[in-house]
């Protein structure tokens, strides 16, 4: 009996330890990113996709389907490209002009617009708990960015946008999964398309790299790599409502990587964000896992509809 349970636990568990290989590994993406130093965002998010589009063609390659892409899916697998890589940029031209973990912590709201672009892209209608946590996760988004009248608030206000694009990404992705086009296509053509994307400016602006500089951004595009097979793994091995909270690990780690590099240390507004935006994202954890099956099961056996 304890065998067997053991059995049972160890995906989840290994679940979460990929989860938390995810997060070390694209945190690791940001601080090499901001150790590149002065180079253009274009130059940087070239490098950093060329990497994942090479390893994603060699899978493809070797598939039975090669690179056969799905009727009805090429106008999605635009808009997921189009989208991330517009969320990727703004995100890296935001690690450059804040503080890693807050560079960090805007970028995960995606998940909470994933909830509000869901509605209209997959008719998903939210419940009043995700409604709730959209609006709570928001407020703590205001005191990360600390919004004024002058420029300053700019770096913040890309940060936060760079999630919201990455939010409607990931909900063009999900859809993509709903149709049943296969994962290293979507990673493939989001991967070139942004290394085209990026191609004219980074010949027209293309700024020489010491050694140190490129092994920075070879190092972010090996770590996203990293971070992206380890992530499609873990919801492989468990599902995302019960996994997804650890991903949120990503902060602490950027935190750190912040602190030790570039003696960063996040004000009292910005901790106050953090606790808002990582506290509604364990909150929806606690209530996808525990709250809402019971429910589902009452409503079951009473014959009414759950929320």
């Amino acid at each position: 009996m304890g065998q067997e349970k053991k059995r049972t636990q160890n995906p989840h568990v290994l679940g979460i330890l990929l989860v938390l290989t995810e997060s070390l590994f694209f945190s690791l993406m940001t601080l090499f990113v901001r150790l590149s130093g002065d180079l253009p965002t274009m130059q940087k998010t070239f490098f950093r996709n060329a990497i994942a589009a090479v390893i994603a063609i060699i899978i493809l390659a070797r598939t039975p389907e090669k690179f056969h892409i799905k009727k009805g899916s090429l106008p999605d697998l635009f808009k997921r490209a189009t989208f991330g890589t517009i969320g990727m940029i703004l995100n890296f031209w935001a690690i450059d002009h804040v503080s890693l973990a807050d560079a960090n912590i805007l970028n995960k709201m995606s998940p909470f617009f994933a909830i509000l672009v869901s509605a209209f892209v997959l008719s998903e209608i939210p419940n009043k708990v995700e409604v709730f946590s959209v609006v709570v996760a928001f407020v703590g988004a205001i005191f990360v960015v600390k919004p004024t009248m002058g420029a300053a608030s700019l770096p913040g206000l890309v940060g936060l946008t760079s999630g919201a694009c990455a939010g409607t990404a990931y909900t063009y992705v999900r859809r993509l999964g709903e149709k049943g086009e296969r994962g290293p296509v979507i990673v493939a053509f989001f991967s070139v398309f942004s290394c085209l994307v990026c191609v004219p400016s980074v010949l027209l602006h293309f700024v020489p790299m010491t050694a140190a500089q490129l092994a920075c951004l070879l190092g972010a595009g090996s770590s996203a790599a990293i971070a992206q097979f380890a992530i499609t793994k873990a919801y492989k091995l468990a599902p995302a409502k019960e996994i997804s909270v650890f991903d949120y690990s990503q902060v602490l780690f950027a935190s750190l990587w912040g602190g030790l590099f570039f003696s960063e240390l996040p004000d009292g507004w910005s901790l106050l964000g953090y606790v808002m935006i990582i506290g509604m994202a364990v909150y929806k954890w606690y209530y996808n896992v525990h709250i809402q099956p019971g429910r589902v099961r009452q409503d079951h056996e009473n014959g009414q509809d759950a929320d």
